[in-house]
């Protein structure tokens, strides 16, 4: 996989040549290509913003430095072979970043990331290069930081790791939370090693019996039992084909009831005031 960044602070994506994603690029998995954007500015202050259009507080960063740099990226890219390029613009207003959305990024060959300081980029540039190649708008979550450049790094981490011969074991992923068809949608539950005892704390002796069947039990109920704490709206909208009796059963004892379509939701008396 190809990944270009495009920022006014370069120096801000030091952390992708550790970790994952620097073992990854340096296995050639993951070709990473850090641009800085004052490089297409032709002033000497290399002023990459303006005030917005219909007044109001804050500055929109221009066309100009985007077009140039994207049209750049985008043909050196082809230069070398790339293909299949896909556009992320980090954004409060994007769709929300999920574990499926990770999986589908991480089946694209090419990802070119735009993180927007200031109150983000003239929209005229996002809808220019989505006539040319699939755009996705994303948010990492309901808050507002300073610029972009923290979400490409949550993103590209996100996505690393799925990709082949990045992991040490390659079923690592198949059951993290969030994963798509992994646990029915359910948090991952807690995980022990040694030593057996630390600070008087012992491990579930499940984890000890060496038997398979009664410790994949008893992960999938300890997954329900922080889902239905932590995350409760992800069971509401599981299917009720999802469960199975033992599941069921783990979900009554934790205080919710089934509807008649077969879907489960938490009792009035449970849900705290």
């Amino acid at each position: 996989m190809r990944l270009d960044v495009v920022t006014i602070f370069p120096e801000y994506l030091e952390p992708l040549n550790v970790s994952l994603v620097g073992k990854a690029r340096a296995r050639g998995r993951l070709d990473v290509h850090v641009h800085d954007l004052r490089g297409w500015t032709h002033d000497r202050h290399n002023t990459v913003d303006d005030t917005p259009y219909g007044g109001g507080p804050g500055m929109v960063m221009k066309t100009e430095p985007w077009g140039e740099a994207l049209d750049d990226v985008l043909a050196s890219g082809y230069e070398t072979g790339a293909h299949g390029p896909a556009l992320v613009v980090p954004t409060p207003s994007g769709r929300p970043f999920t574990q499926e959305l990770a999986v589908e990024l991480s089946l694209r060959p090419w990802l070119i990331f735009t993180p927007a300081r200031y109150e983000g980029i003239d929209r005229r540039v996002t809808d220019e290069y989505a006539t040319r190649i699939p755009v996705y708008e994303v948010s990492i979550g309901d808050y507002v930081l300073a610029g972009g450049e923290a979400a490409v790094l949550v993103v590209t981490e996100a996505v690393a790791r799925l990709l082949p011969g990045v992991l040490g074991n390659a079923e690592s992923h198949r059951d993290d939370s969030f994963a798509p068809g992994a646990m029915a949608n359910l948090l991952e539950g807690p995980v022990y090693t040694k030593p057996p005892e630390w600070r008087g704390r012992g491990i579930p002796d499940v984890l000890l019996s060496g038997h398979h069947g009664k410790i994949a039990r008893w992960r999938r109920d300890e997954a329900l039992r922080r889902t239905a704490t932590n995350r409760p709206d992800l069971i509401e909208r599981c299917e009720a084909s999802a469960f199975d009796k033992k599941d069921r059963e783990t979900l009554s004892l934790l205080g919710w009831a089934p509807e008649p379509g077969g879907r489960f939701w938490r009792r009035p008396q449970d849900v705290e005031e």
